[in-house]
């Protein structure tokens, strides 16, 4: 086979994967898009093919391979000067940060995301494209009126490039926005969205092309469907439409789809009047809280009570519902606060990881620097003469999480005390993964009263966060311990060796002698 041919049948194999991503075969897609990268001699085809990949892995909720197939995605793209591939790219790796709680690097990415596409110079398949994932990352962490935007402009763009209307209906869009305005007390906002969903399924019925319907979409508008329904409020569709439960089978293999399917089957249990079996389901039911908000099951808890005449009960799970949808809120202000200083950050951190091209600086697994760059780093701040403070983390009970609950779980531990770690850092902290379940923290220009309300925080943010959902029965802390240091050159790196022996040493001591609670 020649060299020509050889690229033309990668480049083929690449569509077909694509075509089965575009049809909700996540799974399959995944499979096929790791033979090309096998495969492939040609760069744009090999990152492509790393972007797609890790998008079926978005779809499929493989949350431990998201930060390895992030940065195989980035190290593949580096060498390719095309926007549509590096907006693409930023928009997925969004979504990645957003669920290992890091979002100053999420909003990094959006930004970054929307400039690349923005710059993409023609209006192809693949910037459409790049503008609907954009748009559906924008849908899911919240930020709806810039997803409206983005799948305007992929509408646009298909609709130039001979995309069919139907493929970027992204009625999942609407569907978070409507949901969130109930969260907030706004049902009479979410019921006109929803209407507005209803009545666009209604065309594509009317002119026989419901069939055409990405899996996606199909699985969000039967989702609509229930939802109105629960509401006390059915829809009436057109002779042979296809009804809500059927609609929700037909939605593909993601994990959102799954779990749409699962509050699709609560919602029609209340509209049915069943509403003890509504809440057996709400018990049973195993959802990402990314898919329609943390309190879409607590709001659907309180219809069901509602229907069911106890109001006492419905109360209280109407004000669970709004008290999680207003965390999710402050955490997003919170998030634009610092957005413009993170991304600064980011850059600056890039810039100084470029000198070191030739080795791997990241943690495959949480993201973090790992113990290589860590050096580095501290060569530099000898170097430079700077003061600061080091911390040891070590985490209690991950012996138990990984005996229980097994080395996923543990994997998954490790991904979100790194994320609860990055949230509370000062701008400017160093954090890294030493090894293990060790964590190391150096404070720039720190002393011991700053260095002891950092390792308050970390400390609180950790026991606070919620674990029994990952890891049930298994309760994660950890111990922290910590040393300044300052100097120059020679004197200096014998100084941070000394502070990582006082910081081991104050660490053990911790576990050994714990303070009485307050």
């Amino acid at each position: 086979m020649g060299w020509v041919d050889l690229l033309t049948d990668q480049a083929e194999a690449l569509m077909q994967a694509r075509a089965l991503m575009e049809s909700s075969r996540s799974a399959e897609a995944c499979v096929a898009f790791e033979r090309v990268i096998q495969d492939s001699r040609d760069p744009y085809v090999r990152a492509d093919a790393l972007v797609q990949r890790l998008s079926a892995l978005l779809n499929l909720g493989r949350s431990a391979e998201y930060a390895v197939a992030v940065d195989r995605a980035f190290e593949a793209a580096r060498d390719v000067d095309e926007p549509y591939l590096h907006g693409h790219l930023h928009a997925l790796a969004a979504l990645a940060a957003h669920h290992q709680g890091a979002f100053d690097r999420c909003v990094t990415h959006l930004v970054q995301a929307s400039r690349s596409l923005g710059a993409a110079p023609d209006a192809d398949r693949e910037t459409a494209w790049g503008w609907h994932d954009l748009a559906m990352a924008y849908s899911y962490l919240s930020f709806h009126g810039y997803a409206l935007s983005a799948i305007e402009r992929a509408r646009q763009l298909g609709n130039a490039t001979g995309i069919p209307e139907e493929t970027f209906a992204a009625p999942g869009i609407r569907l978070r926005n409507a949901v969130a305005l109930d969260h907030h007390g706004d049902t009479d906002g979410c019921l006109r969205v929803l209407r507005d969903i209803g009545t666009d399924l209604v065309k594509f019925v009317r002119v026989g092309r419901t069939d055409l319907l990405r899996p996606s979409s199909r699985v969000a508008y039967g989702y609509a469907l229930a939802r109105l329904a629960a509401l006390g409020e059915p829809t009436r569709l057109p002779a042979g439409a296809p009804e809500a439960t059927r609609l929700m089978i037909d939605g593909g293999d993601s994990a959102r789809a799954r779990d749409l399917r699962q509050l699709g089957a609560v919602c029609l249990a209340i509209a049915a009047d069943r509403s003890a079996e509504a809440v057996i389901r709400l018990n049973a039911a195993m959802v990402s809280a990314e898919t329609l908000g943390a309190a879409e099951p607590a709001r659907l808890r309180s219809v069901a009570h509602t229907r069911s005449g106890d109001h006492a009960a419905a109360h209280d799970a109407d004000r669970y519902a709004f008290r999680l949808a207003t965390q999710r809120n402050d955490r997003l202000r919170d998030m634009y606060m610092d957005g413009i200083a993170a991304r600064l950050d980011h850059e600056e951190m890039r810039r100084a990881a470029a000198q070191y091209t030739e080795e791997a600086l990241t943690d495959p697994l949480t993201g973090l620097a790992n113990r290589r760059q860590l050096d580095l780093y501290v060569s530099d701040m000898a170097t430079r003469g700077d003061r600061a403070v080091v911390m040891l983390c070590d985490l209690d009970g991950f012996k138990s999480v990984n005996a229980v609950h097994g080395h996923h779980s543990g994997d998954l531990v490790l991904q979100r005390v790194a994320g609860v770690i990055n949230r509370v850092m000062r701008r400017g902290d160093f954090v890294a993964r030493y090894g293990g379940d060790e964590f190391v923290v150096v404070l720039p220009g720190a002393g011991r009263a700053e260095a002891a309300d950092v390792a308050r925080r970390i400390s609180a943010a950790i026991a606070t966060e919620e674990w029994e959902s990952l890891v049930p029965g298994t309760q994660v802390g950890v111990s922290v311990g910590y040393a300044e240091v300052g100097g120059s050159g020679p004197a200096m790196r014998d100084a941070l060796g000394r502070a990582f022996d006082v910081a081991a040493r104050q660490l053990r001591a911790a576990r050994e002698h714990p303070h009485p609670a307050a």
